[in-house]
């Protein structure tokens, strides 16, 4: 093995430690307070050595984003038919989604922060007002609104009576304040499909 494909080896493995640290900090104590030697003390890399991966915090703050979101794409189309009715296709994306927030509370805690933060903003605004790709759930509520199943709202209403509610309690089942099982994620999604359906 020559020393050009060790590199390439030990890189992403490093990076997995400064993802993680980096996570786990701003989980701890926001993002203003996660400076970059602190992430990198809890990777265990030098205060400099982070920026060989990451040019700034911010650069760092919106990578992990984009990591986090692509880990959860995948797993909101396993199983996910598109030729289905459109309240089943809700309920598995909302379902999907809730229960990988409370297997991944890191993850939930960082994008809770991240689109409650400036940075989250631009992210928010493409997805609301469509000057992004088209995601999952914005085909959705466009094709719901489009067959009449689901309330003409804007879709902003339709994101915050969809995600605010499963924020909601999926925040307050990681606090310990509640217990979502199998019956009450699906009364808590039912309750919010009843809310928007026509």
């Amino acid at each position: 093995m020559n020393i050009h494909s060790a590199c390439q080896t030990i890189k992403p493995d490093k990076r997995d430690e400064i993802f993680r640290a980096a996570l786990e900090v701003i989980a701890e104590h926001g993002f203003h307070a996660a400076p970059m030697a602190i992430i990198a003390q809890r990777a265990g890399v030098g205060a400099g050595t982070i920026y060989r991966y990451f040019e700034s915090k911010e650069v760092l703050i919106n990578e992990l984003y984009h990591t986090i979101e692509k880990k959860i794409y995948p797993v909101l189309l396993e199983q996910y038919v598109p030729e289905k009715p459109l309240k089943e296709r809700f309920e598995h994306v909302c379902t999907t989604l809730l229960q990988y927030f409370i297997d991944n509370p890191l993850d939930f805690s960082y994008l809770e922060q991240f689109h409650n933060s400036p940075f989250g903003v631009i992210v928010r605004r493409e997805r609301i007002l469509g000057t992004g790709n088209s995601d999952l759930y914005r085909v959705l509520f466009d094709e719901a609104v489009k067959n009449k199943v689901m309330k003409d709202l804007p879709l902003a209403v339709l994101y915050a009576l969809t995600f605010g509610p499963l924020t909601f309690v999926a925040r307050d089942h990681i606090l310990g304040f509640v217990h979502l099982d199998d019956e009450l994620i699906s009364r808590t999604i039912g309750a919010c499909w009843d809310c928007l359906k026509r």
